[in-house]
């Protein structure tokens, strides 16, 4: 007698992986979740008293082939962590506030242990973008993906009061762009990375380098910086006119996408440190200088524009926060349309 465990698919493990996560999850819980983990759909109370005109704000984002150096390093516990960033980042740059999450794991066979550990690194990414996890789904399919391997997506969904929303309309000629610092690549480029890194130059993610200060799996699985606090915190006294999330892309592809039709940036290279990652990697693959700011964010992870009044105060939020930030250029009246981003040396 067959069975679906004998076709590669066991229910047990799936029960028994919900019942170990639900007190985990449990810790990500705001006031407004009115359900808990194993019914068909999240329950979520809308905050409606606390908005005159709210305007629901949506993504959803993955985390690409950052997996396979977790895979590598067989360390699961932050790619998680990852994946909440790399939703939450795009929903806060229209001045959202995050509201609840849900997660889709997909593998080849349920790994318990393994996936207790991803789910942790969600947890731990909600808890810091203030949002609740409130549902996900895990599929077993061992006909679609080997083993050992795994796919994650996540989705956010956020709430902005209408007249508060940050879309890009306000920025003008005269006014400041402000980085964000990164933590590194963030979850972005990676299939160029490890080409370089593991294919060309034949390293591991043990292997130690004199730039680094860590073996270089470790660097490259550091988590994405999550900015929801640090919007948030920027929304109290700060005019911002326009948010951009740096990610797959880089400056050179993502800020245009917050910059009316008649503005331009001029990016002024060297005002504030990279990352010696970004280094590395373009030593070892001989990465022309354009691509690497077209690929990874070099550094910078979002993006602010303010008017010049408002810069100091910017500065001084991301230093309370224990975060850096840098005045990295100026927005000017656009002269080739073909130009939206342009870098002075």
């Amino acid at each position: 007698m067959t069975t679906y465990r004998d076709a590669g698919v066991d229910i047990q493990a799936g029960d028994q992986f919900v019942q170990r996560i639900k007190s985990l999850v449990r810790t990500t819980f705001r006031p407004e979740v009115v359900s808990d983990l194993g019914g068909f759909g999240g329950l979520f109370r809308f905050p409606s008293t606390q908005y005159h005109d709210p305007i629901l704000v949506s993504g959803t984002d993955g985390v690409g082939t950052k997996l396979k150096v977790a895979a590598l390093m067989d360390r699961h516990d932050t790619i998680g962590i990852d994946l909440v960033a790399m939703c939450a980042n795009d929903v806060v740059v229209s001045g959202a506030e995050p509201l609840f999450f849900l997660d889709y794991l997909a593998t080849g066979k349920l790994d318990v242990g393994k996936a207790e550990s991803i789910v942790s690194g969600i947890v731990t990414g909600c808890r810091e973008a203030g949002c609740a996890l409130i549902g996900g789904e895990t599929a077993e399919m061992p006909s679609c993906y080997p083993d050992h391997e795994y796919d994650l997506a996540g989705f956010v969904v956020g709430v902005v009061e209408r007249e508060e929303i940050i879309d890009g309309k306000k920025v003008a000629p005269g006014n400041v762009a402000i980085g964000l610092s990164s933590t590194g690549l963030h979850s972005n480029g990676f299939t160029l990375a490890r080409q370089v890194l593991f294919e060309q130059a034949g390293w591991t993610g043990a292997t130690e380098l004199s730039e680094l200060d860590r073996p270089l799996g470790e660097v490259l699985l550091e988590p994405t910086r999550i900015y929801a606090k640090h919007i948030r915190a920027l929304l109290t006294d700060c005019d911002i006119h326009g948010v951009a999330h740096i990610t797959g892309g880089g400056l050179t592809g993502n800020v245009p996408r917050v910059l009316p039709e008649h503005c331009d940036m001029l990016i002024k290279r060297g005002s504030w440190p990279i990352p010696h990652i970004f280094d590395v990697i373009q030593r070892a693959g001989q990465v022309d200088q354009e691509e690497m700011y077209q690929v990874f964010n070099m550094g910078i992870g979002m993006v602010v524009i303010v008017p010049p009044q408002d810069v100091n105060r910017v500065l001084d939020h991301m230093q309370t926060l224990g975060d850096a930030a840098h005045v990295i250029g100026e927005i000017r009246q656009r002269h080739s349309p073909d130009l939206p981003v342009r870098y002075d040396e």
